[in-house]
């Protein structure tokens, strides 16, 4: 039988790849999808950017109390942290399934950028995704000498992730047609 560890990790390496294959099949567009798309796709977007916002928001004040020694409001703020996070990864798989892909123009000065930004964005978001569960795992196990380990790996490509999602979005919105 498999220790604990092996298992968690197995698990949350088996989640990872599930939420990774999702994002690019539903980015493939290769599930139908519904004929009347429903208005608030359309706001999605604007959410999910609202939803990274405060998650680098609560990121750097669980960073913040966790320095000052409050462990309880640090772990409430990343619980928080994690369940918006859930919330966004509902809601970018529901808007990609769903509607139309924008693209910056390839005109705009600015697309060498944003395509540095989106790139880093993607490929960090989708290697953070098992830290932050593993990381979770250590944190309320109490096991605070593993869990700092994988922190300071997880905490700033989180952070990145967050911003650069932000950001991204910020470039991005302008071209949306809906």
């Amino acid at each position: 039988m498999l220790n604990n560890d092996k298992l968690v990790f197995r698990i949350v390496m088996a989640l990872s790849l599930v939420v990774f294959v999702a994002v690019i099949i539903l980015n493939k567009k290769i599930l139908p999808v519904p004929e009347v798309i429903p208005s608030f796709v359309y706001k999605l977007p604007k959410l999910n950017a609202l939803i990274n916002g405060t998650c680098s928001l609560l990121l750097l004040l669980s960073l913040y109390f966790i320095k000052q020694k409050n462990i309880e409001l640090h772990k409430k703020l990343n619980i928080i942290t994690f369940c918006l996070s859930a919330v966004f990864l509902l809601s970018y798989i529901t808007y990609h399934w769903m509607a139309e892909e924008t693209t910056f123009p390839a005109d705009n000065s600015l697309r060498p950028l944003y395509l540095t930004i989106l790139i880093s964005h993607i490929i960090l978001a989708a290697l953070v995704l098992p830290l932050i569960l593993l990381s979770f795992q250590k944190g309320l196990q109490n096991n605070v000498e593993k869990h700092r380990k994988l922190v300071r790996f997880a905490f700033p490509i989180w952070l990145y992730v967050t911003i650069t999602g932000v950001v991204v979005y910020l470039m991005i919105s302008p071209y949306y047609v809906h």
